[in-house]
C-alpha cells in the first residue's frame, strides 16, 4: 500500500479538490482500491464524499460530528487499511503544523505539497517541507491554482525546485474544478475532453510513475 499525504501549511492552497481528484482518476487508471482519509475537521472531503454517493474512490472518515479529530490513532487507521488491501491512500490535511499534519506526513511514502503560484504561498509551503526533512519524508511541489499562461507559474517553478522536486504538470485555474465537485463529482467524469482533465490525468501518471519507481527524475522533473 502507498500513501500519499496532501499537506500545506496554508490554508486555501486546493488540498481538497487534488484529493478526490487524484484519488477518483487513480481508480479510473485501475490502481485500486483507493482510499481517502479525510483529517481535516472542516470535513469537506466527507461532504464531497457524501454528496458523491459512490463507494469508489472510499473514505475514512476522522473528524468527528463536532469537527473535531478523535484521534484513536493513525498508524491503527493505516493498517486497517492495508488490511482491506488499499493500494494507494491520500491524506487530506487541515492548515496550520498540526499533530495531524506531522502524522500523516510521517507514515507517508510521498508528501505532496500543493502551492499556488504567489509570493505568500511560496513563503507558506517552507514550514511544511522543513516538516517533511525532519521527519525524512520525500516531497513534491504541485504549482495549483495557476493562471493560465501566466508568468508567475514559471517563477514559482524556478523558486520552488531550489526546496526540492516540482511535479512537471502545473494545475491550472479553472472553473471545471469547482463546479464538478458541486454534487460530488470530477472534472474528469464530467468534462473528460477538458484541459482540466487532461492536467489531473496527467499528475497522476507521473506520482504513480514517481511513487512507484519508474520514472527518470533527470528527465521528469522540473527545475
Amino acid at each position: 500500500m502507498k500513501l500519499i499525504a496532501v499537506a500545506s501549511q496554508k490554508g486555501g492552497c486546493g488540498k481538497t479538490t487534488l484529493v478526490a481528484h487524484l484519488a477518483v482518476q487513480a481508480e479510473r487508471a485501475g490502481a485500486g482500491p483507493v482510499m481517502m482519509i479525510d483529517g481535516d475537521p472542516q470535513g469537506t472531503l466527507t461532504q464531497w464524499w457524501t454528496d458523491r454517493g459512490s463507494m469508489t474512490p472510499g473514505l475514512l472518515k476522522r473528524a468527528g460530528q463536532d469537527g473535531r479529530i478523535h484521534d484513536i490513532g493513525l498508524p491503527a487507521d493505516i493498517q486497517s487499511l492495508r488490511d482491506f488491501g488499499a493500494r494507494f491512500v491520500f491524506i487530506d490535511t487541515p492548515p496550520g503544523i498540526t499533530t495531524e499534519i506531522r502524522q500523516a506526513i510521517q507514515y507517508a511514502d510521498l508528501a505532496v505539497i500543493p502551492v499556488r503560484p504567489s509570493p505568500h504561498d511560496l513563503r507558506a509551503s517552507a514550514a511544511t517541507v522543513a516538516l517533511a526533512k525532519k521527519l525524512g519524508k520525500e516531497v513534491l511541489f504541485v504549482i495549483n491554482g495557476a493562471a493560465v499562461r501566466s508568468r508567475i507559474a514559471a517563477d514559482a517553478v524556478v523558486a520552488l525546485a531550489q526546496h526540492g522536486p516540482v511535479a512537471p504538470v502545473i494545475v491550472h485555474q479553472r472553473v471545471d474544478f469547482a463546479v464538478s465537485m458541486i454534487d460530488g463529482g470530477t472534472t474528469m467524469e464530467r468534462r473528460p475532453a477538458s484541459r482540466s482533465s487532461q492536467e489531473m490525468e496527467s499528475l497522476w501518471r507521473y506520482l504513480d510513475d514517481r511513487i512507484e519507481g519508474r520514472v527518470d527524475l533527470a528527465l521528469r522533473e522540473v527545475g
